[in-house]
């Protein structure tokens, strides 16, 4: 008898995805390590670390490690690759002290909304406090 994963998958394995970069991505090449950055957490499938250019006084990325083009691409609806990224952002948020106080979690989808990289990722921001909308 054939055994069966608990819960289905929507996108590639993990297996899949971690094998896939892009050369030319910045994310990427933050991944493999190729261009420095301060990384704050990671685990198998995720990284995260400090923003360059930060919005707030705790602004950090959470990126897969493998190369998705954005939300909007196929690969991004592997459930289990945006759980991932949460789970990061909450254990993130709790050891940079901003859990409690509160923090923002942001996809900037597309050129309009401010995505410069394309790479997913998931911005956290927090330390201060947010006025809405966000601008």
């Amino acid at each position: 008898m054939a055994e069966q994963s608990p819960e289905p998958s929507a996108g590639p394995s993990p297996t899949t995805l971690a094998e896939r970069h892009d050369d030319n991505c910045l994310f990427c090449r933050i991944v493999t390590g190729a261009i420095p950055a301060t990384r704050v957490y990671e685990d198998d499938t995720v990284i995260a670390f400090r923003d360059i250019n930060p919005g707030a006084p705790t602004h950090v990325l959470i990126i897969p490690r493998t190369h998705i083009a954005g939300i909007s691409a196929p690969e991004a609806e592997d459930g289990a690759l945006l759980v991932a990224l949460i789970r990061a952002a909450r254990q993130v948020a709790a050891q940079e002290g901003v859990a409690e106080s509160g923090y923002r979690l942001v996809w900037n989808v597309g050129p309009d909304a401010g995505q410069s990289v394309f790479h997913l990722h998931l911005h956290l921001l927090g330390g201060r406090a947010m006025a809405w909308p966000p601008g």
